[in-house]
């Protein structure tokens, strides 16, 4: 086995210095490429779909629950499953308490193409309490790419849609599938798909957010029981 160089404190701190150099660069990298992401174009959602959650049938604008966002997580499950993906089960696993995405206006939600007969005793026993919705009446899944027509067969793929809202018009703003998803999963990440971001004052482009009526966050972390909705 292979394990790392032993050597002094000082040329530790030394090496550790370099690579932080590095680290601030990629930040600043992302940071370039989130903005580049919030400038991307976004094409209005005229189809009507329906899905099937706790509450009975709902439409795509109602799973934005009020807010100017929406982040839907393609859960593969398919109609014939038994049981839901263990790499979407993992990737749900790693989703923080969505309070502090619905601070900033965003709500999150899963959906799958199984009926929700099935889904149900699947998130029971996962002990999730987030939103999930089946679209088995729908073409959500294949409009949007998460399923996949591959020699005959439908094929179902992991990924992330992100939707904004302005009054009842609803627009896509972004997809990504697969190791697109690699390193997702805390509510910064979450945001910096959205094309609204973080609505922090420092985002680029300026004035985002307000421009759009949603207001610009402070910033501020609270307890997740103290943000009011």
């Amino acid at each position: 086995m292979s394990l790392p160089e032993i050597v002094s404190r000082a040329d530790w701190r030394a090496a550790r210095e370099a690579l932080l150099a590095k680290e601030k660069a990629a930040t600043r990298a992302r940071d370039a490429l989130n903005t580049e992401r919030r400038m991307l174009p976004m094409v209005e959602v005229g189809k009507e779909y329906v899905f099937e959650g706790g509450d009975g049938k709902a439409t795509l604008l109602d799973l934005f629950e009020g807010r100017d966002q929406l982040i839907v997580h393609h859960f593969m499950f398919a109609p014939d499953w038994d049981a839901g993906c263990r790499s979407c089960s993992a990737f749900l696993d790693q989703i923080g308490h969505l309070a502090h995405l619905k601070a900033r206006g965003t709500s999150f939600a899963a959906v799958s193409r199984a009926p929700y007969q099935r889904i149900l005793p699947f998130k029971a026993r996962m002990g999730w309490n987030l939103p999930w919705y089946s679209s088995y009446v729908s073409d959500f899944n294949t409009d949007f790419e998460a399923t996949l027509e591959h020699e005959g067969e439908w094929v179902e793929r992991p990924g992330l849609s992100c939707f904004l809202r302005d009054h009842d018009r609803v627009f896509h703003t972004y997809s990504t599938y697969e190791r697109g998803l690699d390193g997702l999963g805390s509510t910064t990440s979450l945001l910096d798909l959205t094309a609204l971001g973080r609505r922090e004052p420092w985002e680029r482009p300026q004035g985002r957010a307000s421009a759009f009526g949603a207001a610009v966050h402070s910033g501020e972390i609270r307890y997740h029981g103290e943000y009011e909705d």
